[in-house]
C-alpha cells in the first residue's frame, strides 16, 4: 500500500518535472524571440537617431557659419570705420605738427631778436654806467669846488636849511593856531557852527517817545509758585542764562531784577511774559530749564544781530566786525535817562552825517563812528572803566580806522581828539541826548546825586572847595596847595572814588579829579 503511494508521488513528481522543463523552454524560447525583435528595434532607432543627429549637426553648422560670416562683415565695417577715423587723426597730427614747427621758427626768430636787444642793452647799460661814473666824479669834483669856495660843507648845509624849514613850519603852525584861537573868540564862527546844528536838527525828524526798562516784575503768585517748583529749578535756569539775580518780594507775587546787564533783564523779562502768555510753555520749562533759558537767550540774541545790521543798512555804511555789529544791536536794551541808546545812536548818526555834509567831510565816516560812539555802554556791566574808552579800545583791536576808535574814545574828552570827525561825533551826540523829550530825570533826583558827590569831596582834610561837572560824570576836588602834597593827592583821589563806588548807585562811571595847584600873587603899584 505504501509502496503504490510512493510510486504515485514519484510518477507525480516526474510529471511535474517533465511539464516544468517543457513550460522553461518554451519561455527560452519566446525570450530569444523578444530579444531578437528588440535587438532588430533598437538598431532601427540607433539608425535613426544616427541620420537626425547628423541632419541637426549639419544644421547648426550652416547656422554657425552664417553667423561668422556675420560677424566677418561686422568687424570689417567697424575696422574701415576705424580705420577711417585713425587717418582724420593722423591729418590732424600732420597739421599739428606743421603748426608746431613754424612755431618754433618763430620762436628761434624771436631768440634771436631777444639775443640782439640783450646785446644792445647791455652794451647801452656800459655806456650808461660809464656815463654815471663820469658825472659822479665831475659832481664830486662840483660839490668840492662848490665847498671850498663856500667855506662850508654839503652835509652841514643841509643839515642847517633842515633846521630852518622845521624852524619855519613851526612858525607856521604856530600861527595858523593862534589864528583858529582867536577865530573861535569870532561870533560869526559861532553862528556858522550854530546854523550847521540847526540844519542838521531840523532835517532829522525822529519820535520824542522815551522808554524805561522796568526791572519790578508783577507777574502773580502763579508764575512766581512756577519759578520755585523743583527747587527753584527755573529761578536758577533763568539766573544763570540772563546773568542777573532774580529776587522774590514777601508776598510771593513780584520779581525784581537785579543787574546792569540790559540783555539779562530783556531775556528774563520775555520768558516771564511767555510764560504768562501761553501756559504751555510751562511745561516745557519744568522738563529741561536750562534748555529752554538757553532757548529764550538765543532768540534774544538772533534779534540782537538783526538789530546790528539794520542800524548798519539804514545808514548806508559798509557793516562792521560781527562783534561791532551785536554791541550796537545790544544797545536796544540799554537807556541812559529812559532814552533808547540804540535810537540814539541812529539819531546821532544821521545828525553827524548831515552836518559832515554840510561841512564838505566824508558823511559816511561821520555816520559810522557815531554810530559805534556808545558800543562801550553795552559792556559797562562786565568790564569796568569808561564806556568810551571801552568803546574805543574795541573798535581799535577789530580793525577799525584810528578817526574811528579817536572820535569813540574822545566824545567824552577821555582822550585828545585827533580830527574833525571827533568833534562832529561828540556834538552830535549831546544834539541827540538834548533834544526837547529824548531823555528824562527827575530833578531831586538829579540835585541828590550833586550833592552827595560834592558831600564826599568835601569829606577829606586840605579840600577847599569841590564841584560836580559834566551832568554828575565828573567830580572836581581843589585842595590847598600848603596843606597836601603831590603823593597824598594820588590817593585823595583813589579814596573818594571807591567812597563813591560803595556808597552810590549810578549808570556808567564817575570820573574823580583831584587838583592841587600853586597860586602866587603880587601886586605893581
Amino acid at each position: 500500500m505504501i509502496v503504490a503511494i510512493v510510486a504515485g508521488l514519484v510518477a507525480l513528481i516526474a510529471t511535474a518535472l517533465i511539464a516544468a522543463r517543457a513550460a522553461k523552454a518554451e519561455a527560452i524560447r519566446k525570450a530569444s524571440t523578444a530579444i531578437d525583435e528588440a535587438r532588430v528595434q533598437a538598431a532601427a532607432e540607433v539608425k535613426a537617431a544616427e541620420l537626425e543627429a547628423a541632419a541637426v549637426q549639419k544644421q547648426l553648422e550652416t547656422a554657425a557659419r552664417a553667423e561668422v560670416l556675420d560677424a566677418i562683415a561686422r568687424a570689417d565695417e567697424a575696422l574701415g570705420a576705424e580705420e577711417g577715423r585713425v587717418q582724420l587723426r593722423e591729418d590732424a597730427l600732420q597739421e599739428k605738427r606743421a603748426e608746431v614747427a613754424s612755431l618754433e621758427d618763430a620762436l628761434d626768430q624771436r631768440e634771436a631778436q631777444l639775443s640782439q636787444i640783450q646785446r644792445e642793452v647791455q652794451s647801452r647799460h656800459d655806456r650808461a654806467r660809464g656815463v654815471d661814473q663820469d658825472v659822479g666824479r665831475k659832481r664830486n669834483a662840483v660839490r668840492g669846488e662848490l665847498e671850498k669856495r663856500a667855506g662850508i660843507a654839503a652835509s652841514e648845509l643841509i643839515k642847517q636849511m633842515t633846521t630852518e624849514w622845521v624852524q619855519d613850519a613851526k612858525a607856521r603852525a604856530a600861527a595858523q593856531i593862534r589864528l583858529a584861537e582867536q577865530n573861535t573868540s569870532d561870533p560869526q564862527h559861532d553862528r556858522d557852527a550854530r546854523r550847521i546844528m540847526e540844519i542838521a536838527a531840523a532835517r532829522c525828524s525822529m519820535h520824542f517817545l522815551t522808554e524805561r526798562n522796568l526791572s519790578t516784575l508783577r507777574v502773580g503768585p502763579e508764575i512766581v509758585a512756577v519759578l520755585l517748583d523743583d527747587n527753584a529749578a527755573i529761578h536758577g535756569a533763568l539766573e544763570k542764562v540772563a546773568g542777573v539775580q532774580l529776587q522774590i518780594n514777601d508776598d510771593k507775587d513780584v520779581v525784581r531784577l537785579d543787574g546792569l546787564d540790559g540783555v539779562g533783564r530783556e531775556v528774563v523779562r520775555r520768558a516771564l511774559a511767555r510764560m504768562i502768555k501761553k501756559p504751555e510753555t510751562i511745561d516745557a520749562a519744568r522738563k529741561a530749564p536750562d534748555e529752554w533759558a538757553a532757548k529764550a537767550r538765543e532768540h534774544l540774541e538772533q534779534e540782537i544781530r538783526s538789530l546790528g545790521k539794520k542800524a548798519f543798512q539804514a545808514l548806508g555804511i559798509q557793516k562792521a566786525h560781527p562783534e561791532i555789529v551785536e554791541l550796537v544791536g545790544a544797545l536796544n536794551f540799554r537807556t541812559s535817562y529812559t532814552q533808547n541808546q540804540w535810537l540814539h545812536a541812529v539819531e546821532a548818526s544821521f545828525l553827524a552825517g548831515m552836518m559832515a555834509a554840510e561841512l564838505g567831510l566824508d558823511e559816511k565816516l561821520a555816520r559810522r563812528a557815531t554810530l559805534m560812539h556808545d558800543i562801550g555802554k553795552a559792556l559797562t556791566h562786565k568790564i569796568e572803566g569808561s564806556h568810551a574808552v571801552i568803546g574805543a579800545d574795541i573798535a581799535r583791536r577789530l580793525g577799525e580806522s584810528e578817526l574811528v576808535a579817536n572820535a569813540i574814545g574822545s566824545h567824552h574828552a577821555d582822550e585828545p581828539p585827533n580830527s574833525v570827525y571827533a568833534y562832529l561825533v561828540a556834538a552830535s551826540d549831546a544834539m541827540s541826548g538834548a533834544r526837547p523829550g529824548a531823555r528824562r530825570e527827575q530833578a531831586e533826583g538829579f540835585s541828590t546825586k550833586l550833592e552827595d558827590l560834592e558831600r564826599i569831596g568835601m569829606q577829606r582834610r586840605g579840600v577847599s572847595h569841590a564841584h560836580a561837572v559834566h551832568g554828575g560824570r565828573e567830580l572836581r576836588v581843589y585842595v590847598r596847595e600848603r596843606e597836601v602834597d603831590d603823593l597824598t593827592v594820588v590817593e585823595m583821589s583813589t579814596e573818594i572814588a571807591n567812597q563813591i563806588a560803595e556808597e552810590m548807585t549810578f549808570p556808567g562811571q564817575i570820573k574823580v579829579t583831584v587838583i592841587r595847584a600853586f597860586e602866587a600873587a603880587s601886586t605893581a603899584n
